[in-house]
């Protein structure tokens, strides 16, 4: 099993992290291999050792099925003119989706990943205050495959194309027929699973303690039954956020603006607070990841700075090593 910390790839996240080296250091301390490289919006410094990219997670836009089809009549009422569309997407020629996924896959590719993820999921700034969804799991899975299939369709099957769950329409893992949807419509020959532990969670928002977050993940494994087997990576983090989800969904809050920049700038910290990203205390996800086995293990966790991330990151590691998960039964199980 590879174990990775998710970062950013920048010349500031080399500097805070005092070098490339230094983070190599810090990885073997945590007994991690390397880390899940996101794109940060600049090109990956040159001095990036390739080694340390275990798995690169694509990048995506949250709301993006209503522009990839081109349908003006929901642009327009979601984001009031046209032209505001261009603002958002910086473009209103559809084709910059796929052009932004293959770049990105390009940059995987270079630094050698084991591993792409890929969300499949759609959500507008205002579904996730109302969570009345505009389209079902059915379309976005739909158009999903459709999407992968044409980003994957001339790629070297060098890496595993794994597929992340989301509470928002789409791939959620709670429903096996469209999981099975899903992986039937994609072609790639390397294709599998990416299971979210925390955005798992987030689909029940009746989830009160992490206890009943394992036991509600258990039981979407049961349903799943053999699929489960197709979960080879891990994104692992706990999200008790249903005392918030209660209070605060349903409609846009009061004061909100209606500038479509600035709403994805008040949205996101409401976001944070429903995917909280906070590391595991309860030791029995230690027999969760036994049981799931996955082939990569990222320890996806929020942290402002380096010192929080890791300290989060060893406090996770720690809570695997209390029920009984050390790196050295894994590599002897699955050795």
């Amino acid at each position: 099993m590879f174990q990775s910390i998710s970062l950013p790839l920048s010349c500031d996240i080399r500097d805070e992290y005092g070098g490339w080296e230094q983070l190599h250091k810090d990885c073997r301390r945590l007994g991690c291999d390397g880390v899940e490289a996101i794109w940060a919006g600049e090109e990956v410094p040159e001095d990036f050792p390739r080694e340390l990219a275990v798995g690169y997670h694509l990048t995506f836009y949250p709301d993006w099925l209503d522009f990839y089809r081109m349908d003006q009549k929901a642009l327009c009422r979601k984001y009031g003119t046209m032209e505001n569309v261009a603002r958002f997407y910086g473009t209103t020629d559809p084709g910059m989706l796929l052009d932004l996924y293959r770049e990105d896959l390009r940059r995987a590719v270079a630094l050698g990943a084991k591993y792409v993820v890929f969300h499949v999921s759609d959500v507008s700034i205002e579904e996730g205050y109302t969570y009345r969804w505009l389209h079902s799991d059915e379309e976005v899975i739909d158009a999903s495959a459709e999407l992968v299939n044409e980003l994957l369709r001339d790629a070297a099957p060098t890496f595993d194309f794994l597929m992340e769950n989301q509470w928002w329409p789409g791939l959620t893992f709670t429903a096996p027929e469209k999981t099975a949807r899903l992986l039937d419509a994609v072609k790639y020959p390397r294709k599998g699973l990416l299971l979210d532990t925390g955005h798992l969670m987030n689909t029940n928002p009746a989830i009160r303690t992490q206890k009943e977050g394992l036991a509600y993940i258990h039981q979407m494994l049961d349903r799943h039954g053999e699929r489960s087997n197709l979960v080879q990576g891990m994104h692992l983090h706990q999200s008790l956020s249903g005392a918030y989800v209660r209070r605060n969904v349903g409609a846009l809050p009061e004061g909100f603006p209606e500038d479509c920049i600035q709403q994805f700038g008040v949205s996101y910290g409401h976001i944070l607070e429903i995917d909280r990203h906070r590391p595991w205390t309860e030791s029995a996800v230690a027999e969760l990841v036994e049981r799931v086995a996955p082939q990569y293990l990222t320890h996806e966790l929020a942290g402002s700075g380096r010192k929080a991330k890791l300290a989060a990151v060893k406090r996770q590691i720690t809570t695997l090593q209390k029920g009984g998960l050390c790196r050295e039964k894994e590599v002897l199980r699955r050795g």
